[in-house]
C-alpha cells in the first residue's frame, strides 16, 4: 500500500520550507513561458517599497510598506496614527507609492487587501475595484482585494 511508504510530519521547518519554496518555483517556471522569460531579469525579483510620514518630532504619524514585483505594486500595509486621520496622510502615501511605482519603476497595476472594518470605501474613491471577497475571514471579518490600473 503506497501510504505506508510515507510518513506525515506537522513541524515548522525552515530549510524544508525553502526547499520547498525552490521547487515550486521551478515546477512554476517549467510550466509557465511568461515565468520562464521573467527568470534572471530585472523585473523577477520584488523590491520593498516603503514610504513614511514623520512628525515635527520625527516620530511615526504614518506609513505604507509595500513592494514591486514585474509590472505590480503590492500594498502590503498602510496606516496612519489616529490623531493626523483626516488630515491626507493616507492619500498622500498612496499616491507617493503610486508614483514611485509607475514613474521610477514601470509598474502599470497596484493591489492591496483590506478588511471592511479598515478602508474598503477608501481604496475606491482612489480608483481601486474590488476584485475578490472573501466573508468571514477571519469570522465576523470580510476581506477584501483590490487593485488600480497605474498611468
Amino acid at each position: 500500500m503506497v501510504s505506508r511508504m510515507f510518513r506525515l510530519e506537522t513541524e515548522v521547518d525552515r530549510a524544508r520550507r525553502d526547499l520547498l519554496r525552490s521547487r515550486l518555483r521551478d515546477t512554476n517556471t517549467k510550466a509557465s513561458p511568461v515565468l520562464r522569460a521573467l527568470r534572471r531579469t530585472p523585473a523577477e525579483r520584488e523590491l520593498p517599497l516603503h514610504v513614511w510620514v514623520l512628525d515635527e518630532r520625527d516620530e511615526l504619524a504614518a506609513g505604507l510598506v509595500g513592494h514591486t514585483w514585474t509590472t505590480w505594486l503590492h500594498v502590503a500595509y498602510l496606516w496612519v496614527d489616529e490623531r493626523w486621520r483626516g488630515a491626507g496622510l493616507g492619500s498622500r502615501l498612496l499616491a507617493e507609492a503610486e508614483r514611485i511605482a509607475h514613474d521610477e519603476r514601470g509598474c502599470t497595476s497596484a493591489r492591496l487587501e483590506t478588511w471592511d472594518f479598515q478602508a474598503p470605501g477608501f481604496y475606491r474613491k482612489k480608483g481601486y475595484d474590488v476584485v475578490c471577497v472573501i466573508p468571514d475571514y477571519p469570522p465576523g471579518i470580510t476581506e477584501y482585494t483590490l487593485t488600480k490600473r497605474l498611468g
